[in-house]
């Protein structure tokens, strides 16, 4: 019991779901990071029409995907009063819910903020044969980074795929200049 307890008194990310309709006027996010919690939800961008205008506006990439920062001893009673919000939990577990490295969510946070337009691939969409070159990212906003390119026909951009294993992977342009191949 002592061991649960230190883990609810951690900080950590939580992978989360909101389960409201995708044009939900207060989406969980936003309840969120109205009570002044750190939240991250990969966004993309699309094309809409309202009232005979097309706008461009920033949408989630999954509409019930979220990653929360905080302590699961703050979060419960979040949980219990919302019943939209769900926590993901990890599968062949008992209640044990799905969280991330720190490192490896400010490493992808950071790589998804440093790019202008960056790709999404859920697990199931990234092939053997899109994994490309291993290189390391020498200068710029990405520098120290490595990891394989991700390899399409055509393109004219170089992308480094960043991942939250099991999860989410974005693939961010990245300098050729700053491309290290290893």
């Amino acid at each position: 019991m002592t061991a649960l307890l230190g883990n609810e008194e951690n900080i950590r990310w939580y992978v989360m779901r909101d389960l409201k309709r995708a044009n939900a006027k207060e989406p969980a996010y936003k309840l969120l990071e109205g009570m002044k919690m750190e939240v991250f939800v990969p966004m993309k961008w699309r094309l809409v029409t309202h009232g005979g205008v097309r706008i461009r506006e920033e949408v989630p990439f999954m509409p019930d995907l979220l990653f929360v920062h905080e302590r699961r001893i703050t979060l419960d009673p979040i949980v219990e009063k919302i019943r939209t919000l769900q926590y993901r939990w990890l599968c062949r577990t008992w209640r044990e819910p799905m969280t991330v490295a720190d490192g490896d969510m400010e490493r992808f946070i950071h790589a998804v903020n440093a790019a202008e337009n960056p790709k999404y691939y859920q697990p199931g969409e990234l092939t053997p044969d899109m994994y490309g070159r291993s290189v390391r990212i020498v200068g710029g906003a990405m520098d120290g980074y490595s990891g394989k390119l991700l390899s399409a026909r055509g393109s004219k951009f170089k992308r480094l795929m960043v991942e939250i294993p099991n999860l989410l992977t974005a693939a961010v342009e990245v300098n050729p200049e700053f491309i290290i191949f290893i």
